[in-house]
């Protein structure tokens, strides 16, 4: 019973992370959505940004299962797999199920840093991308003229890219048409071919 109602509170969080952000979320419409009192919540997680915190652990085990499928194909080129976690990325924000936090909240980002499982997770998908990526500049399919770093930070911003709420807003596009058009940008910059 325990872990079914921490699992429905993290599903919840989840899901109003990624339709409000983490600054219009309140506690009390989480506690509501989950059919708790607020201060049974309490007792499952201390505070706002620990329950921001246990959202973002999920979304790290997602993208660590979704990585070890990646490599489980041996024969797989590195920038096909960062064009998949781009994709899937992606495809997880365009579903609403990606959390939106800001990244200028002091509290939250210590509470995340302060978080073992969620630091260890950061730092396990970090990691692989970033053999992926020197791998692609090894082979040549990446600039190698571009910080391994940067790289790095440009394929996690797709996952809190505005631009796919923008298209998909707009109607004009399916969404395989967005995630290809964005994942173009990405890969192949926006030159004239």
């Amino acid at each position: 019973m325990h872990l079914a109602r921490e699992d429905a509170i993290i599903s919840a969080v989840n899901r109003f992370l990624a339709e409000k952000g983490f600054d219009a979320m309140t506690v009390d419409e989480v506690a509501a959505d989950v059919g708790i009192a607020k201060a049974s919540l309490y007792k499952h997680f201390p505070s706002k940004e620990d329950l921001a915190a246990a959202a973002m652990v999920r979304v790290m085990d997602r993208a660590r299962a979704f990585l070890d499928g990646l490599q489980a194909d041996p024969n797989a080129r590195p920038l096909d797999q960062l064009k998949a976690v781009a994709r899937w990325t992606m495809e997880v924000q365009l579903d609403g199920e990606m959390p939106s936090l800001p990244s200028e909240n002091s509290s939250l980002r210590t509470t995340l840093i302060n978080n073992k499982a969620y630091m260890d997770g950061l730092m396990d998908v970090s990691e692989r991308l970033g053999a992926w990526i020197t791998a692609a500049q090894a082979d040549g399919s990446i600039s190698p003229a571009l910080p391994p770093i940067a790289v790095l930070y440009t394929l996690y911003a797709r996952a809190c890219d505005p631009v796919l709420g923008f298209l998909k807003m707009s109607e004009l596009y399916t969404r395989e048409q967005i995630v290809d058009m964005v994942l173009s940008t990405c890969f192949e910059g926006l030159r004239a071919r």
